[in-house]
């Protein structure tokens, strides 16, 4: 059997943006070579700060693995996602795997929001050359303003990996919109404590656990 992931033209277009990414490191960016590690630790984890930080990086992809992009397609796949909801969208690597996952699913639509301009063109460039655009809306802007609104009745998947310290407040924007049973992706979620210590809460309605490299998975159980 084969599917949209592992074939043309997704499978060599994932495999040169990986190779692309890994040869940029994110330290060597011109606007992040001059801030001392304290500096970036501190914007990294601030909530004001964040755009500024993230501005410094709209030249870098900031993937996820290889490995949690598989993950991501996985889990999309067994849930039978029809809804997705991205925080991040970065060069659209992760994007890709999950547009990929509805398109095997039979289709359903993917939500992805992203505040650099220029990443979101190199997106929407790659999600086209993959033939996976029609699956995929792009939103530009703060994610804390543009998933404010318009968001599907229910969400079946989704991936957080923008800025880390405001992990919990776009949770907070989709969450009641989460079905029992929907999945939580955190990508380098041991940089929001605030963000564990909500989805390792029962009481607070999720089931969690790290999952691979500093990936948070979480369930929504009620």
């Amino acid at each position: 059997m084969t599917n949209t992931l592992t074939s043309i033209p997704l499978a060599p277009l994932l495999n040169r943006l990986f190779e692309e990414a890994a040869a940029i490191s994110p330290l060597a960016a011109p606007g992040i070579s001059a801030l001392s590690a304290d500096e970036r630790t501190r914007m990294m984890h601030s909530k004001t700060e964040y755009l500024d930080l993230y501005g410094r990086l709209k030249d870098v992809p900031l993937p996820v693995s290889r490995e949690t992009g598989t993950l991501l397609y996985v889990l999309a796949r067994s849930l039978r996602a029809k809804s997705i909801v991205e925080y991040g969208t970065s060069f659209g690597i992760s994007t890709l795997h999950l547009a990929a996952a509805l398109r095997d699913n039979g289709g359903g639509r993917l939500i992805t929001t992203e505040f650099e301009a220029s990443k979101v063109a190199r997106a929407r460039a790659n999600l086209t050359e993959a033939g996976l655009v029609d699956l995929v809306e792009f939103r530009e802007g703060d994610a804390l303003q543009t998933l404010r609104s318009d968001l599907p009745e229910v969400i079946d998947l989704v991936l957080l990996d923008g800025a880390k310290a405001l992990y919990p407040e776009v949770l907070g924007l989709i969450e009641g919109r989460l079905r029992a049973g929907s999945l939580i992706v955190a990508d380098n979620a041991d940089d929001s404590p605030e963000h564990l210590s909500r989805v390792r809460s029962p009481a607070a309605g999720y089931l969690s656990t790290p999952f691979a490299d500093d990936v948070e998975l979480s369930m929504r159980i009620g």
